[in-house]
């Protein structure tokens, strides 16, 4: 991280999606970590963007039941 050039909290939640994703290189993701681990609002919408993908990667692993289906294809058929 640049001493000189510290990131402030508009560009850490510009930044916070790539962060998450690590596509970040080396020096923007040094200066993530810094403003992150001095930042209690930023880290906590880290943590909060983090619990909400594992949320939702837990609800698309379940199925749906079969009479949903035939509901919506019931459905569909109308139109």
């Amino acid at each position: 991280m640049s001493e000189n050039h510290p990131i402030d909290c508009e560009e850490a939640l510009k930044r916070l999606f790539e962060y998450i994703d690590r596509e970040l290189d080396g020096h923007k993701h040094e200066e993530m970590d810094d403003h992150l681990s001095r930042c209690r609002s930023c880290y906590s919408r880290l943590e909060f963007e983090k619990k909400l993908r594992q949320h939702l990667k837990q609800a698309t692993d379940e199925k749906a039941p079969d009479a949903l289906h035939s509901k919506i294809a019931k459905l569909i058929h109308k139109l």
